[in-house]
């Protein structure tokens, strides 16, 4: 065999192969396949094993060592993801060049000879390699290696190099150490540093087990010392010294009053036990404690007299709470319904099964059980709630309200008024930016610091079993590596889970079935599938100017008076400085912003008359400019004169609605179409729609097909830094398009909302409430709406249903009719009026 071979490189991470110690590899990077692969096709099956400087994935030459091993391919398998194989090292071999090739490393490699010691038969030399030996044995045997085997393996090595490099290859070094001893080419070096490194391993042994030693021996004493604590005790009773652990036998009073199921029980009664065998300066000790008292403080029965009076409800709420008139209905049927029910069972006796329930008691007395007391759940709406104080009287199948709407518009506050409302406690929880499982389920007692989740925190902060319990923010709930936190609420909101709610801390099952769970939220779209399935959902929707001012008036201006040390002889607001405020100075669904320019308005004044400037101040409209500066918000308002080529449109936004205008413009060019003003992809198809349509109804519409041919039309929505989407613009773009393609103005005070098909038709939209409220705003009182669109209008306050002319619609010929000067609509035909000749241009329309 030659001294110089060109052979594969198999590049290793962490690791070194010592010639004469056969090591399992395994391969997965596609290079070292390649490698590994070219090495077994040769029939020596050869293959140059270096380690790398650096552990990463791409290896090159200069990041691989210079002396590393020739080894031979024993077994090998594949697997997924790469190969395992033996490899079993020759000699040592120094890498003269290393180059690339077919995807993998190649080197050119010569034989490191070793340096034997002048003369092998020296007594030094000889005792050097004894010693050697009978350490190694000594190590293996403190590992546990038997002594037959040990010498079986150090007798295959013949020569004093393979011995060392036996030894080498089974010491527990870092990699550094390993390498080193592998280009060690002088034998007699190379055995004084594995003799080292066996005589540190073995004093490394000796200390570990002196440890093991210690430590047991310090347990044993803990042990005595208990023992004689607890004879200590016998020994102060016999003497009548012992003042007992009073703390400890106050909560085992506790635990013993508890009405707790079976299961639960067991599991106090048996921490109990542990809880007196331990010694209480123990860590575990405290652990048990801990958790004994949490179970002891918990309402495992005690629950609130909920008050059934309708009218004081009702009372309670209006108080509170101008306006969601929904909300408060969905209250008082909560509250009727279980009116209701205390009264039927008052009037037949509880003892007695009910109409609805008569056949399943029956079937029950057939079997062999005793008919147990029946309520009248089933003849009842699913949210029914039993009288508080009977086992069998609590809530059935109790309502998750989940209130959805803007913010500031009053969803968390009229949960505390319900609370209020039927005389139960109330607890609140932020679950805004929770990311972690355990924040509802708890902590597991295992773990150092544990705690219980938020929902057993909120009952032990309550008091009681039925508490009104408020997850505010559900929509914000995170999900990080920790778990998801929503997922963890699908069994505190399954009214058929949540009476046996497994807390991870707790460990035994907690009833939560009586608890009127109420989830607030900003954006639906954001509550997972099957815990928005679980809730049934309020909407909030913005307040109306006028409702704006009621709230104003009731709560927000005597709130801001008080708290800004006035009084109502001090300073008074008219109804038209209010609006004022609310018009310009606020731009929101709900009332936040504008308590907040109330409260800056009352120390404004608050300072004037605290310099001496002013007695009282009554503010008017034309005042608060000069308090407040000028105004902030600048509302579209309706365009004083009919344009061609110009509609108005309605749009919504969660923080109310308004209106916009759609702008066409015609010109010399290509035939092409271009849309701008920020728009999404569905408002770019709305135009493109419209577009279509005008040109393939021109006859109809009265539009010259010379206005098709070389000219470019331009459709642009104004405020361009405001992203727009949606289709509800589709009907308004229609309008503006065939306006200025006509020539015929389009009517200024009319605005429409719609979405706009290929063949004309309109569909129906959402946020009509927002949006015709907005368009009121304005100045505009017509309003264009899709025809199935007209039940929304319910929404509106009456007044404002009284002030507006409605064109109800439901293809496109009607929409042009209604706005576009001129137009009309017969039978399905569109026509429209020359203002100059005043003749009638009546052309018959396709029929949608």
């Amino acid at each position: 065999m030659s001294d110089l071979l060109t052979l594969p490189v198999l590049p290793l991470r962490d690791t070194v192969i010592f010639p004469g110690a056969p090591s399992p590899i395994g391969a997965g990077r596609p290079g070292t396949l390649r490698a590994v692969q070219a090495a077994s096709k040769d029939e020596e099956k050869l293959i140059f094993a270096v380690s790398q400087r650096e552990n990463l994935d791409r290896v090159t030459a200069e990041r691989l060592y210079t002396i590393g091993t020739v080894a031979r391919i024993g077994q090998l398998q594949r697997v997924t993801g790469g190969v395992h194989f033996l490899l079993v090292g020759e000699y040592r071999g120094i890498a003269l060049r290393i180059s690339e090739t077919s995807g993998y490393l190649q080197a050119l490699v010569r034989k490191a000879d070793e340096m034997m010691p002048p003369d092998p038969s020296d007594t030094a030399f000889l005792a050097l390699l004894r010693e050697v030996k009978e350490r190694a044995i000594e190590l293996g045997e403190k590992a546990g290696v038997p002594e037959e085997v040990l010498k079986q393996v150090l007798a295959s090595a013949k020569q004093p190099g393979r011995l060392a490099d036996l030894v080498a290859a089974y010491l527990e070094l870092p990699f550094g150490e390993h390498q080193m001893l592998l280009e060690t080419l002088s034998v007699e070096d190379r055995l004084r540093q594995v003799l080292l490194h066996i005589q540190r391993q073995i004093g490394v042994m000796e200390a570990q087990q002196d440890i093991k030693t210690r430590v047991a021996q310090e347990l044993g004493d803990r042990q005595r010392e208990m023992v004689l604590r607890e004879q200590l005790k016998a020994i102060q009773r016999e003497l009548g010294e012992d003042t007992g652990d009073d703390e400890v036998e106050e909560l085992k009073k506790k635990l013993e009053e508890l009405e707790l199921s079976d299961e639960t029980r067991k599991e106090v009664d048996r921490e109990l036990g542990r809880l007196g065998r331990m010694n209480q300066e123990s860590m575990e000790y405290q652990v048990i404690r801990t958790y004994l008292e949490t179970v002891a403080e918990l309402p495992w029965n005690t629950r609130s007299d909920d008050h059934l009076d309708l009218a004081r409800a009702e009372q309670v709420l209006d108080e509170d709470h101008y306006g969601l008139q929904d909300v408060k209905d969905r209250v008082l049927e909560f509250l009727a319904v279980r009116q209701l029910r205390a009264l039927r069972e008052e009037e037949t006796g509880a003892e007695e099964p009910g109409p609805s329930t008569a056949e399943a008691a029956a079937e029950r007395t057939s079997e062999g059980a005793a008919p147990a007391e029946e309520s009248s759940d089933e003849a009842l709406p699913t949210e029914a709630i039993g009288v508080p104080g009977n086992e069998d009287d609590r809530i059935s199948n109790a309502p998750i309200l989940l209130f959805v709407g803007p913010p500031g518009v009053g969803k968390t506050s009229i949960a505390k008024s319900i609370a209020r409302a039927v005389g139960r406690e109330y607890v609140r929880i932020s679950l805004g930016g929770a990311r972690d499982e355990a924040d509802i389920r708890g902590h597991r007692r295992t773990y150092v610091g544990a705690m219980p989740g938020r929902i057993i925190k909120g009952m032990k902060q309550a008091g009681t079993k039925n508490p009104v319990f408020l997850l505010d923010e559900v929509d914000k709930l995170g999900v990080s590596y920790q778990g998801d936190p929503a997922s963890g609420l699908l069994e505190v909101l399954d009214p058929a889970q949540n009476d046996t709610f497994v807390d991870h801390y707790l460990g035994v099952p907690f009833d939560l079935s009586e608890v009127l769970f109420i989830a607030t939220a900003n954006f639906i779209q954001n509550i997972p599938g099957p815990l928005l399935d679980r809730m049934e959902v309020v909407e909030f929707t913005g307040y109306t100017e006028r409702e704006k001012l009621g709230i104003a008036r009731r709560y927000l201006i005597p709130r801001q008076v008080v708290e800004n040390a006035l009084d109502e002889e001090q300073i008074r607001f008219t109804d038209e400085a209010v609006s004022e405020v609310i018009a310009h100075y606020t731009r929101e669904a709900g009332v936040r912003q504008l308590e907040r320019e109330i409260g800056k308005l009352a120390r404004k004044v608050a300072r004037k008359i605290a310099s001496g400037e002013v007695d009282s101040v009554a503010l008017e409209p034309k005042m608060i400019a000069e308090l407040l500066g000028r105004s902030k918000i600048h509302p579209e308002k309706a365009a004083r004169d009919d344009q061609v080529g110009i509609a108005t449109g309605m749009f919504y936004t969660p923080v109310g609605g308004d209106i916009m205008f759609v702008e066409v413009s015609t010109m010399r060019g290509k035939g092409e179409l271009v849309l701008t003003g920020q728009l999404g992809d569905v408002m770019k198809e709305s135009g493109r729609a419209a577009w279509s349509y005008a040109r393939s109804h021109a006859v109809e519409l009265g539009i010259p097909e010379e206005r098709f041919e070389g000219r470019d039309v331009h459709i642009h929505c104004p405020a361009g830094a405001i992203p727009k989407d949606g289709p509800s613009a589709g009907i308004t773009m229609a309008t503006a398009l065939v306006s200025a393609l006509s020539g015929r103005s389009a009517r200024h005070d009319v605005a429409m909302t719609g979405e706009l098909t290929l063949s004309g038709r309109v569909l129906p939209i959402g946020g009509v409430k927002e949006k015709v409220l907005g368009a009121v705003r304005a100045g505009i009182h017509r309003i264009i709406l899709p025809c199935e669109n007209e039940a929304d209008l319910e929404d509106l306050p009456k007044d404002v249903r009284d002030s507006l002319k409605v064109v109800a619609v439901d293809e496109l010929g009607q929409v042009l009719a209604a706005a576009i000067r001129g137009g009309s609509y017969d039978d399905g035909r569109i026509g429209f009026r020359d203002s100059d000749s005043e003749s009638s241009a009546l052309t018959d329309g396709a029929r949608n």
